[in-house]
């Protein structure tokens, strides 16, 4: 009798560890490489091989020298294909009145601040900041017709200070929601981000699940709600890209 309880755990045990495989194979099989990425990928490999195939050819006996080579340019490689990442996500539930992370990140501020550029008046802020290590595509965070569209020049401070907000390279955008309240969403550089790709343009109708743009190289995104908006993140809180819900919205 014991003997039989112990091959049925065993079996259990193992159903439970081959659905967890599946689990983990759906989930890579649901990352991607973003468009964004693809020349940049294309050409660092091609300089991957320039320096590495000659290096093993011409210079076979300098097997540590070599190796260190390998060893370095294929990290770093490996950290750019993790940079662009895209993974495909869908939101699970209702949309109405939801504000969904527009990106993966850590939660950098929450605060009521003034808005300089549209609103031009106190607005809740909820700014996430993107390590190296995130992924930087960003997603629309509501349903809605897209109002205004501005990309701002401006400086490189480092991301997650207050002042990169106004002061750093950005770009900005207006959605307006289906009970006429509005929402903006400002993209932000930072210290090592260069490029700050926006799809949005005016006029279109946008949606949750649908990708917004794309910030290279470390930045941070600030949602600014409305005085009334309930917050459902804390500082520090990491947020996931199309699934953390940030904020609630009162009915209009």
């Amino acid at each position: 009798m014991y003997f039989t309880l112990a091959v049925w755990y065993i079996r259990i045990c193992n159903i439970f560890s081959t659905m967890k495989k599946l689990d983990r194979i759906k989930k890579i099989k649901n990352i991607r490489i973003h468009r964004e990425g693809t020349e940049i990928l294309l050409v660092s490999l091609l300089l991957l091989l320039l320096i590495n195939v000659p290096l093993w050819y011409f210079l076979p006996s300098f097997v540590v020298l070599n190796s260190i080579v390998s060893i370095v340019t294929i990290t770093i490689y490996l950290l750019m294909v993790n940079f662009f990442r895209s993974p495909i996500r869908r939101f699970q539930g209702d949309t109405d009145n939801i504000v969904v992370a527009p990106a993966d990140g850590k939660v950098v501020v929450i605060e009521n601040v003034y808005e300089p550029d549209h609103f031009k008046a106190e607005r809740k802020m909820v700014s996430i900041f993107m390590s190296p290590m995130n992924v930087h595509a960003n997603w629309y965070p509501v349903d809605g017709v897209v109002k205004r569209v501005e990309h701002q020049k401006g400086k490189f401070h480092k991301a997650w200070l207050p002042k990169a907000s106004t002061e750093n390279e950005r770009s900005l955008v207006v959605i307006e929601l289906p009970d006429g309240q509005e929402l903006l969403m400002r993209q932000v550089a930072g210290a090592m981000a260069r490029r700050i790709v926006t799809y949005s343009t005016v006029g279109e109708e946008c949606f949750i699940d649908q990708h917004m743009g794309f910030i290279k190289f470390g930045s941070r995104v600030d949602v600014y709600l409305p005085l009334d908006a309930e917050v459902c993140v804390n500082l520090e809180q990491r947020t996931v890209g199309n699934e953390t819900i940030i904020a609630k919205l009162k009915e209009k």
